[in-house]
């Protein structure tokens, strides 16, 4: 069967860039040899999906053995602000000396840094060990994705992506049960503990079982820009630190905010300078020069984007509005992570017939639609209803992403995947972060303007107090308990809105930037047909 959607050609590069692609990629590896390696990728990605749900639930036992109430949002910040700066440094690494190595290191800095957080004696010891965590977490979620692309030919490549999209599926439901559990009858070091084994594992399948294609010698020896990754590693900690803190430590407008944007502009401009006159730089510049993946970036952080609304904010809709508890609030939550998978599963049953952009269209329309619903959902309501919500918002997304990274990665070489899986990656967390500010402004601001006109004095002043306010009632009076339910449904319902607003751009530029078709490369194993 042919599809009208997905072509086999390099037609839609700039012109003078052909030559530049390469036109086949590794043979993959035999099917009767890849299980040991599929279950220590999936480790792998359950090392980093866990983290966490894992750690969210154990917060309240570790800030009162170590203190630093404070300052405890950097246990998550840190780990992020880690792993989303040295993507695009793995990527390019793995391209240059291979999965392997990268994934052992990355796997190793893991679990040391696990084993570091089990022993930390206060705060700000742990946060460190947590960034090193991060700095091996990059590595694992890139270089996994970069492998699963190479394991599988293109045909078979939604099985494997089927397979880490569970991982992060139950990974969503049993984090936060997991850690509770530990912190309530072990102790919350045992959440860092319990990677050790599992890391093992996997790094045992992975020297024993994970033996990369022979690759032609480069007739350099490769160099490793360090001034570039330097420069990215720091233009990304500013910035990244601007976003999380902003409006949290210091307000958006003062001193500090401007300070790190300001730096963060003047270390991007320095990092372009440098990358442009790097022999092998980390973030090529063909990354944004060619169509497809400049197109796949850009949508996929409107993803990131538009995923703090159910992510950080249901929950609090959840609890403060329905009244639900945090248990049931989770489960709210939780079953977009059901059905997310299983569409994405069954995703390559849609873009074989009608190409991977007309999928993800179809699947980022849904999800603008299903965001742009939720404000319109009766006050105070039932349960069902954001749920119902969710599981179809999981399928429309399941339904966006999988055939835009199985699309992407199916038009670069092996010598190429591994910086365009991590440029993917790096622009999804990124538009994580500035989701989080950015909506996070909104609803504050919502808040705000309906607190200063509220009929009663005496009401909290932010979404954290008001929210704390609503599971402690017993200074409200019925009315005001209304009026600040009211208030939050209010800020969250802007919030989806936005989220709805970054779905259309992801929408938008798929149809104004991306190829009709994406250019799929012909691959040594198979004769390459126009059907995935």
């Amino acid at each position: 069967m042919h599809s009208e959607g997905i072509s086999v050609s390099v037609s839609d590069e700039a012109p003078g860039t052909e030559a530049a692609i390469p036109r086949a990629t590794p043979d993959a590896a035999p099917a009767r040899g890849r299980g040991p390696v599929v279950a220590a990728l999936m480790m792998g990605m359950a090392l980093a999906a866990l983290d966490g749900t894992i750690v969210s639930t154990a917060v309240p036992q570790i800030v009162g053995d170590l203190g630093g109430f404070a300052v405890f949002s950097w246990l998550f910040s840190g780990y992020l602000l880690a792993v989303t700066v040295t993507l695009p440094v793995y990527g390019k690494l793995s391209d240059t000396f291979g999965r392997k190595p990268v994934l052992i290191a990355g796997v190793i800095v893991f679990l040391t840094g696990s084993v570091l957080c089990a022993f930390a004696w206060n705060m700000a010891a742990l946060i460190a060990f947590r960034i090193v965590q991060g700095l091996g977490g990059g590595a694992l979620q890139g270089t996994v994705q970069t492998i699963a692309a190479d394991l599988y030919p293109l045909k078979e490549r939604p099985k494997i992506q089927a397979k880490l999209s569970t991982v992060w599926a139950v990974s969503a439901v049993a984090g936060p049960a997991l850690g509770g559990l530990l912190a309530t009858y072990a102790d919350w070091r045992w959440i860092f503990l319990i990677n050790v084994p599992v890391g093992a594992v996997a790094l045992y399948l992975v020297v024993r079982h994970f033996t990369e294609p022979a690759r032609p010698k480069p007739a350099t020896r490769p160099r490793i820009d360090w001034a570039g990754a330097l420069c990215v590693f720091a233009t990304g900690a500013l910035l990244l630190t601007a976003l999380v803190q902003g409006g949290v430590a210091w307000p958006w407008l003062s001193a500090p905010s401007l300070a790190l944007l300001a730096g963060s502009a003047a270390l991007a401009a320095l990092t372009v300078y440098v990358e442009r006159r790097a022999a092998e730089p980390v973030i090529p510049g063909w990354v944004w020069r060619r169509r497809t993946i400049a197109a796949v970036n850009l949508a996929l952080g409107g993803l990131g984007l538009l995923m703090v609304a159910p992510t950080v904010f249901l929950p609090t809709y959840a609890q403060s509005v329905l009244g639900l508890n945090p248990t049931a609030a989770g489960f709210v939550l939780s079953v977009m992570t059901l059905s997310w998978p299983l569409s994405a599963a069954l995703s390559s049953r849609v873009y074989t017939r009608i190409g991977f952009r007309n999928s993800a269209i179809t699947g980022i329309t849904l999800a603008a639609l299903i965001l742009a619903a939720f404000p319109l959902l009766p006050f105070p309501g039932q349960a069902w209803q954001p749920a119902l919500l969710m599981l179809l918002l999981g399928g429309a997304l399941g339904l966006f992403q999988l055939p835009l990274i199985i699309g992407v990665q199916s038009t670069v070489g092996w010598a190429e995947r591994g910086t365009t899986t991590a440029s993917v990656l790096f622009c999804r967390q990124v538009g994580q972060s500035v989701g989080a500010a950015l909506f996070g402004a909104i609803a504050n601001a919502t808040l705000a303007t309906r607190l200063a006109h509220a009929p009663m004095p005496g009401l909290p002043g932010d979404l954290d107090s008001v929210s704390h306010a609503l599971q402690h009632p017993a200074a409200l009076t019925a009315d005001a308990a209304d009026y600040l339910r009211r208030a939050v449904a209010g800020a969250v319902g802007h919030v989806y809105i936005g989220a709805a607003i970054a779905a259309v751009l992801s929408l938008l530029v798929l149809l104004l930037l991306a190829p009709r078709r994406f250019p799929v490369l012909a691959e040594h194993s198979k004769s390459q047909e126009e059907t995935p």
